[in-house]
């Protein structure tokens, strides 16, 4: 039998309007091992949702429950509902081959390190905090008042990229990209990875 090489859990997270989900999406278009993680949320979904494909939909007694049982790599609530990345998800596709990405806020992040600190951690940065509040004000939908508070998290948040393996500045998003899928490649050539998989070779072998 053929021995399935264990998949990578990849973390990525930095401030808001530091490029993440344009970043991670123009990487899922180069890369066809990646499955992005889907979280369970208690909000109901929308017209266009698909359970199982767009959120794990449940209610909160079940997602409670999972609380206490340790079933999250992460969770938070926002607005009155849950949101959170069950582990035997995660694990299932990692078990499969699959690497899996997880694009997160930075507490999120901190969580999942002490649940599964043998992720790849990845902390997207901005060139300047000049150009983060650039990229933010061209967006046009918030005021003053909002992108300042967005400002003073985004430094709380920079504050905290030593917690990561990578630090990758986001100058342009195809540079970006290729930062991180070489960081990807690199992770399946890590010394522990191979070695526990020629050890399970020789063991079944």
């Amino acid at each position: 039998m053929k021995l399935i090489e264990k998949g990578v859990l990849i973390v990525l997270s930095g401030p808001s309007g530091v490029g993440k989900g344009t970043v991670r999406a123009s990487i899922f278009e180069s890369d066809n091992n990646l499955e992005y993680s889907i979280s369970m949320t208690t909000r109901a979904p929308r017209a266009s949702e698909v359970d199982g494909v767009d959120y794990f939909f449940t209610t909160k007694e079940e997602f409670t429950q999972k609380i206490s049982d340790g079933g999250f790599l992460e969770w938070a609530e926002f607005v009155g509902n849950y949101y959170g990345t069950p582990i035997d998800y995660v694990k299932s596709c990692l078990d499969a081959g699959k690497d899996v990405m997880l694009e997160i806020e930075v507490e999120g992040a901190l969580q999942v390190k002490k649940v599964m600190p043998e992720a790849c951690f990845i902390f997207i940065a901005p060139p300047s905090m000049a150009e983060l509040k650039a990229r933010i004000l061209g967006r046009g939908t918030e005021d003053m008042a909002k992108v300042e508070a967005r400002m003073k998290k985004a430094e709380n948040e920079i504050g905290l990229a030593h917690e990561y393996d990578y630090i990758v500045i986001n100058d342009t998003i195809e540079n970006a990209k290729n930062r991180i899928m070489s960081i990807i490649d690199a992770q399946h050539s890590r010394s522990d990875r191979v070695l526990e998989h020629y050890n399970r070779k020789i063991v079944d072998a």
